[in-house]
């Protein structure tokens, strides 16, 4: 028995040992039904973060607005709505649901993607996305004290560059920082191409259990999404290859300063709005998951 089904079913004894003993818990939902609502709500939660960075970003680049913004972004316009502080602890809470579905996706295979290379490289890519979602949901809850400290939300996202600068420095501090920088920008680029040959890729109608005639749809807002969300990976990856390529952490900045950067540019603007859409259409798709994607715990689990 690997280390793995050996935590999967410690996990599932612990939850009939708590209802056994605790009354209470019997009148709980069981844990596999407690791990699909939880999921769904994560999926809401990512729905909402990227549908309302694409809206602004659509604004910046119809000059409705000064800046373009990126996923941190959308929680400092969140945070000047009445109730802001409300709305940002429940998305912060909302995101840390969808980081520990990533952990059950990767750790437990909860998509049955198997043991082989194929199944490997899908969940290793579902725990990557864990950890970036794990910052971003961190990011949200600091965005609180950045926020109440800060005058407006310029500020706040200064002090956010200002923070990624701070961790590039100690990076490039540490032995062979340069490489470690480089590493980490190159990452970012794989995370990027890696979104865009999904968009081509998979077949997304697969892990959904909407009706027949909405598959289509759904399927086209995921492939515009994942390319959209790939190519805003880009210029942020570019970034931070520069910073260790030229040891200079005043290069590293966020998306929403990589999409700026490239709204400068000949086309920019055009450019910048077709990856509104592509990541509004991506947020839709999330929503689209958090109601009709198959979501099913690991087997062991259900017994929780």
């Amino acid at each position: 028995m690997t280390a793995v089904e050996s935590l999967r079913r410690a996990a599932a004894g612990l939850g009939r040992t708590v209802r056994r003993r605790w009354p209470p818990a019997r009148r709980t939902p069981r844990l596999h039904v407690l791990i699909e609502g939880a999921a769904r709500i994560g999926y809401g939660a990512r729905g909402f973060v990227y549908l309302s960075a694409g809206a602004l970003t659509l604004l910046a680049a119809t000059d409705r607005i000064g800046e373009a913004v990126g996923t941190s972004g959308a929680a400092g316009w969140l945070a000047e709505q009445p109730f802001g502080k409300v709305w940002l602890v429940l998305l912060g809470l909302g995101l840390w649901a969808f980081v520990g579905w990533r952990v059950l996706q990767a750790v437990f295979d909860a998509d049955h993607e198997g043991a082989d290379l194929k199944g490997w490289t899908t969940r290793a890519g579902q725990a990557v996305s864990g950890l970036f979602y794990g910052v971003l949901a961190s990011g949200v809850f600091e965005y609180l004290d950045e926020f109440a400290e800060a005058t407006d939300a310029s500020s706040a996202q200064a002090e956010s560059v200002a923070e990624n600068q701070e961790k590039a420095a100690a990076l490039l501090a540490l032995p062979f920082g340069e490489a470690l920088l480089i590493g980490a920008g190159l990452t970012v680029l794989g995370v990027g191409v890696g979104n865009i040959v999904r968009a081509f890729r998979d077949d997304f109608d697969d892990a959904l259990a909407c009706p027949k005639a909405f598959c289509g749809t759904a399927t086209a807002l995921a492939r515009a999404g994942y390319a959209a969300r790939g190519f805003a990976y880009l210029p942020l990856g570019v970034f931070v290859v520069l910073a260790g390529l030229h040891a200079r952490s005043g290069e590293v900045t966020t998306t929403a300063a990589a999409l700026d950067a490239l709204e400068a540019q000949p086309g920019g603007s055009v450019i910048l709005g077709l990856t509104a859409a592509g990541l509004m259409a991506f947020g839709a798709f999330a929503f689209v998951e958090a109601r009709w994607r198959r979501i099913r715990p690991p087997r062991d689990l259900k017994l929780g």
